[in-house]
Parts: structure tokens; C-alpha cells; sequence
């Protein structure tokens, strides 16, 4: 019998489409737990897990009989997929299945940290009215820099055309004429830094990108802009980005990811009521539309793989 272990919350609807041949343990809090995971794993044919449930070689040395890991989101950087590719383990990222839910959230903050409703709303409630004491401004007209040009990009492009906004993208993976095909400009690092009203991150964590963002990048910034993180924790300094707001080379940031999850106390003892800036926990992909799409997704792939 298939063996199918699920470390991490998933829809309990796409969990009744589960082949009914498969025996299914459903441990939603397992990705805490290491020495369960290290000792138990060997039986287990299928593993499916979200972002928290650290896969690397360590555990996936005691994984004898694994043969598929269906990963509830995009982002594979807590899966050791060099182990799995030199061992016939076929990860299954769940592509674009929360697409919409993050780009959603880029246009919200971006939205909000450019009306500043953070901060009016905190001044409002306790009685000020600072209806012309702070600037705001429209996202019409701004340029949005897009750092990785895959799925979600391109979804948050297409809303941000409803505001006329214009786009640019850096990618070194992806041709000018595919970015041309959708009216992109494609261009260096350096010139979204420099051009930049807004800058959307939108790459996997690896050591290419690992403090893609600190403060040789800040410093280059000549638009002020805000820095929106919804891909991965790390990518971003958060130190050199604290002291980039403070110093004035950015207006504003929105971080849904962090180096540490939950959020380090050396970083939120920086943030102040009065700073532009939102925090989120790792929220931005997941919405109760996209749990939906994810966990169906990722339940059909997991059938259609040990059914063949």
C-alpha cells in the first residue's frame, strides 16, 4: 500500500480526493517535529509539506521508499532537490496555483504604503487629522520594477497596468522579446534600482540572490523607492533595510517573508507606528481561493503519480 505523509495544514475537501488505496498520515504539525520526521520518513512513498517543513539531506537520507514530495506553494529552498534529483525523487512544486493571492498583495501594499494608511490611520484613531501633513501619492504613473519576471510577475503586472503603471523587469533567464511580447522593458539590476518608483521581489532564495538587496543596492536607489518582499526571506538584509529607511533611501517596505519565521525580535524592536512599512507573516500566497487550488493541485499530481 502507498504510503502518503502530509507534515503541514492542507484544504480538508482536496484531502477527500486523496486516492482511497493510499494510506494517508496527516500530521499537520510534524514539520516541528525533526526526530519524528528523521525516524519515520523510511516509510513513507509520498511526502507532501508547505514551506515550514525542512526536507534536507539529513532527513532525506533516511527516506529509503520515497519516490514523490508534492510541495503545497512554489518555493523548494527547504528541500534539498539536488539530493532528490540524484536519487529519483521527483519533487512537485505547486506553479502558479497562488499566483493571484501574491500579486494581489503587491498591489496592496504597494497601494498602501504609497497612500501612507498605515500611518494616517494610527495618527486618525488617536484623535489627529492630518489630512495635508502627509504626502501621498498615486500609483498611476509610477514605475514598477519587477526582480524576476515567472508567473506571479507577470499576474502583478497585469494589475498594475489597470492603474497605469509602467513596468520593468530584470531576469537574466528570460529573452527581451518574451518580456517585449507583454510590453515589459527588460533591463539591468542596476537600472531598477535607478528607475524604480516601486520594487517587487520575485525570485527563490539561493546563493545568487542571498542579500540580493542590501546596502550597495539601497544606496543606488535614486527614486526612493518602496521595497515590497513576498518571495523569499534572505534575499533582503533587513538591517541594511532598516538603516535604508531610516537614512532616506527608500519611503517604505512591505515584508511578508523573513529571515527568520516567526519574525526575529532584532528586527521588530526597529519598527516603529510611525514608520511606512507593513510586516505580514508569510500570508501573501495564501488565501482561501489559493488553499483550495494548491491542495487540489498538489492531491491530483500526488494521484496521477503513483497511479502510474
Amino acid at each position: 500500500m502507498i504510503k502518503i505523509l502530509i507534515t503541514e495544514f492542507i484544504d480538508a475537501q482536496a484531502l477527500q480526493n486523496i486516492n482511497k488505496e493510499f494510506e494517508v498520515i496527516y500530521k499537520k504539525d510534524a514539520w516541528q517535529n525533526k526526530d519524528y520526521l528523521e525516524k519515520e520518513i523510511e516509510q513513507f512513498d509520498g511526502v507532501i509539506v508547505r514551506n515550514k517543513t525542512s526536507l534536507d539531506k539529513n532527513i532525506l537520507i533516511n527516506a529509503s521508499n520515497l519516490k514523490f514530495i508534492g510541495r503545497l506553494g512554489v518555493g523548494l529552498d527547504n528541500i534539498d532537490t539536488e539530493y532528490c534529483k540524484n536519487n529519483d525523487i521527483i519533487v512537485q512544486p505547486a506553479t502558479g496555483m497562488n499566483a493571484d493571492s501574491v500579486a494581489e498583495y503587491v498591489v496592496n501594499t504597494s497601494l498602501t504604503l504609497l497612500k501612507k494608511t498605515i500611518i494616517i490611520n494610527e495618527k486618525t484613531q488617536k484623535g489627529k487629522w492630518p489630512r495635508t501633513s502627509i504626502v501621498t501619492k498615486e500609483l498611476k504613473g509610477k514605475i514598477l520594477g519587477l526582480i524576476g519576471f515567472g508567473d506571479i510577475s507577470k499576474k502583478v503586472l497585469k494589475l498594475a497596468n489597470v492603474f497605469d503603471a509602467t513596468s520593468i523587469a530584470y531576469d537574466p533567464f528570460i529573452s527581451s522579446k518574451e518580456m517585449k511580447a507583454v510590453n515589459v522593458n527588460k533591463v539591468s539590476f542596476d537600472e531598477i534600482l535607478e528607475l524604480a518608483d516601486i520594487i517587487s521581489i520575485h525570485v527563490p532564495l539561493n546563493n545568487e540572490t542571498k542579500y540580493l538587496f542590501d546596502r550597495n543596492a539601497f544606496i543606488k536607489m535614486e527614486k526612493k523607492p518602496i521595497i515590497i518582499n513576498s518571495s523569499r526571506g534572505g534575499i533582503i538584509n533587513e538591517k541594511d533595510l532598516i538603516d535604508a529607511y531610516i537614512n532616506n533611501y527608500i519611503s517604505g517596505f512591505a515584508l511578508d517573508v523573513f529571515e527568520n519565521e516567526p519574525v526575529n525580535e532584532t528586527l521588530y524592536r526597529n519598527i516603529s507606528n510611525d514608520m511606512n512599512c507593513i510586516l505580514t507573516p508569510h500570508i501573501a500566497g495564501v488565501t482561501e481561493e489559493s488553499n483550495v487550488r494548491v491542495s487540489n493541485f498538489i492531491i491530483d499530481k500526488t494521484n496521477k503519480f503513483f497511479e502510474n
